[in-house]
């Protein structure tokens, strides 16, 4: 058998989450079944323990996402999937993930909602979610978004290894329409995998302090002769509480915040195509691309060197510069999306110059954005 075809699957998007994560390294799963994503959880329990890992159901999300924190802790890669509402329940314990550099990857296959929503049928509304949803924004988070089953393998691979490099949870966005997509991929020959800096001593301060230009410290692992003290609330370097030192406070969550806003130019990812006449943008995430795709294939060439292509890999942290740089010389954006228009704030928020925005809502029903939906409102203009 040849390469190629040695190297070909035709896989769901929900089991390429699980190869990619096994391929990145990792060896623990925690979860709660929930439909879009329960094929996660599936795949995982049968293949994690061919390789010397351990799946295990929780009693619900909170504890889910306790079990994978825990397990990094102990030097394991470790990994939770869900949807809209488990998401909701692991809110504080994310806040506890970003508090204590824990590295972990968070997937969350969307569906409609709010509440129970339409847990069969595809959404993108938990944009907000992943960025704000755990309480005070005083922090920066990674998410990325997929738009189809070759990415949903790679990305998960870049969660892990963006975890990893930067001590820090991570943030996999799938819709239904992906994650439950069968489609054929090819696996790569070779991935670059990251793994977690390591203390050179046992009298290493595990939060800090941190060498000059590096804002990540190396993370000791429990029961190996460390002296750890792994709390949410205020700490120092050693983990000791300081909840009313407002200094160390302020450098803590500043250092949360700077070692991924630093480091921006190297996180961001986006795939962007502007013909030099545009005049008209389109930025677009998630499912939505196959879309646009779609209907820019369809376009007449004359017509095709009008309109200018933004694909956003990273939500968050957001690529505010890229995007307003993208804007420049055009007079219309038009944003689809599968919910009530939520990134079309954010990028009209990053836009300095007054353009007009036009939002393509999809909200509920399952039925996706039609290419012809796409054509027609950029006809509007051309």
């Amino acid at each position: 058998m040849n390469t190629l075809k040695r190297n070909l699957r035709f896989w769901q998007g929900n089991y390429a989450v699980a190869e990619g994560a096994i391929a990145a390294g990792c060896r623990f799963y925690a979860g709660y079944p929930i439909t879009p994503s329960s094929e996660v959880f599936h795949h995982l329990a049968s293949r994690l323990p061919e390789v010397g890992g351990v799946c295990l159901q929780m009693e619900d999300e909170i504890a889910s996402i306790c079990a994978v924190i825990g397990a990094s802790w102990t030097g394991k890669k470790a990994m939770t999937a869900t949807s809209g509402p488990g998401f909701s329940l692991m809110q504080e314990n994310i806040g506890y993930a970003i508090m204590t550099e824990t590295p972990c990857v968070i997937v969350n296959v969307q569906r409609a909602g709010p509440s129970t929503g339409q847990a069969t049928l595809t959404g993108s509304g938990d944009i907000y979610q992943v960025r704000y949803g755990t309480h005070c924004a005083d922090f920066e988070i990674i998410v990325l978004s997929a738009s189809t089953v070759a990415e949903a393998y790679s990305f998960t691979i870049e969660c892990f290894n963006l975890a990893e490099r930067y001590r820090t949870p991570v943030i996999l966005l799938l819709e239904e329409h992906i994650g439950h997509l069968q489609e054929t991929m090819k696996i790569p020959d070779k991935q670059d995998i990251v793994n977690r800096r390591r203390p050179t001593n046992t009298n290493e301060p595990p939060f800090g302090p941190v060498k000059k230009g590096d804002l990540v410290p190396p993370m000791p692992y429990l029961g190996e002769g460390y002296k750890l003290l792994i709390t949410g609330s205020t700490h120092d370097e050693f983990g000791w509480r300081q909840t009313k030192n407002g200094d160390i406070h302020r450098k803590l969550v500043r250092r949360f915040s700077d070692k991924i806003l630093k480091n921006k130019d190297k996180i961001i990812k986006l795939e962007t195509t502007k013909p030099k006449n545009a005049k008209i943008g389109i930025i677009s995430y998630g499912s939505a691309v196959r879309v646009v795709n779609e209907a820019l294939a369809r376009l007449p060439e004359n017509e095709r060197e009008l309109v200018a292509d933004l694909r956003m890999i990273t939500i968050w942290p957001f690529a505010d510069e890229q995007v307003n740089e993208f804007a420049k010389g055009l007079k219309h954006i038009i944003v689809p999306e599968y919910n009530s228009g939520l990134l079309a704030r954010e990028i009209k928020r990053a836009i300095e110059k007054d353009i007009e925005i036009h939002s393509i809502s999809q909200i509920g029903g399952g039925e996706p954005i039609k290419p012809t939906t796409i054509l027609d409102t950029l006809g509007e203009f051309l």
